[in-house]
């Protein structure tokens, strides 16, 4: 069964400012990458469909829907927070992030592939039910993950989050969803802020120290977040994929490395054909060292491929 690769053009036409680390590069790295190591061909290609209305209220109050398809500009750019803002092409490229995982959803429940990766952007996992925050507009995994429960009846999914910062928005569209475990490490303290207290089956908040090496990182993940996975025998895992806790990345100061990611994607494998056969959908969030990006991304693609 093959991985499919899930993007769209409009995705490298939103820009929050020149020489924003959130950058349009960010995708075509990635792509690069992938073409640069012979594997981008086998994957299975699907353009980003736009996520629609409804669906955007999975994830968000109508109240802010409206708010983002009013405040999109015709021309220049606005600022929805002080780090987040939105161009012309921003809401179209919101709607393909958003859809993108939906779309991931249809096409590894339906069996045409075993599982997906998301080179969309802009990311997601900061966006709150009603606040725009950190580059994020929509909360596209928990809309995927809400998706994947709503229309396929699955009674428990999980969504794991490694990147370096908190999944704020994540956790608060989910908390207290029964059907949602949600699972974030990050470095601590640092953006966004605060987490919220873990419950069994519900959040597992694996908070890391500055200077935090491999060793460490491997340590907390098998002793928080393998454990909770197992007890909770998910029937999808989805995972926001940042790779900004990298040693090179100029946004943090965790230290991990290429390997790292290869061996995080490789127990998440191990977790999906245990419990999920296999379903997996991930989509990208941070990462802006574009070399170290475009090499962890890779690797992670390539893990879910099983090379």
């Amino acid at each position: 069964m093959p991985t499919a690769l899930i993007s769209h053009h409009d995705c490298v036409m939103h820009e929050i400012s020149p020489d924003h680390p959130e950058c349009p590069q960010r995708v075509d790295a990635i792509a690069d990458q992938l073409k640069k190591q012979d594997v981008y061909d086998y994957l299975t290609h699907a353009d980003a469909p736009k996520a629609t209305w409804e669906q955007l209220l999975l994830g968000h109050s109508e109240a802010y829907v409206d708010l983002i398809h009013r405040k999109a500009p015709s021309s220049g750019s606005i600022s929805l927070d002080a780090d987040t803002s939105m161009n012309v092409h921003t809401l179209d490229a919101g709607l393909r992030a958003a859809g993108g995982g939906i779309h991931a959803v249809d096409q590894v429940m339906s069996g045409k592939v075993s599982n997906a990766f998301c080179l969309t952007r802009p990311p997601g996992h900061h966006a709150e039910r009603i606040q725009a925050m950190g580059f994020c507009i929509f909360g596209n995994i928990a809309i995927a993950a809400r998706h994947a429960i709503r229309q396929y009846g699955l009674e428990r999914v999980a969504i794991v989050d490694f990147d370096v910062h908190h999944g704020n928005g994540t956790e608060d569209i989910v908390d207290g969803d029964p059907n949602i475990l949600f699972c974030s490490s990050f470095q601590y303290p640092f953006y966004p802020g605060g987490y919220r207290d873990n419950v069994r089956h519900q959040r597992v908040n694996t908070p890391l120290k500055a200077g935090c090496n491999s060793a460490d990182f491997r340590n907390a993940i098998t002793e928080s977040w393998l454990p909770a996975l197992e007890d909770y025998k998910p029937e999808m895992l989805f995972i926001s994929a940042g790779f900004d806790a990298h040693l090179e990345d100029p946004l943090a100061g965790i230290c991990l490395l290429d390997h790292d990611y290869v061996w995080i994607t490789n127990k998440l494998m191990d977790i999906a054909d245990r419990h999920c056969n296999g379903r997996i959908v991930s989509m990208l969030e941070g990462g802006y060292s574009l070399p170290a990006l475009s090499r962890c991304a890779s690797a992670h693609v390539r893990g879910l491929m099983g090379l």
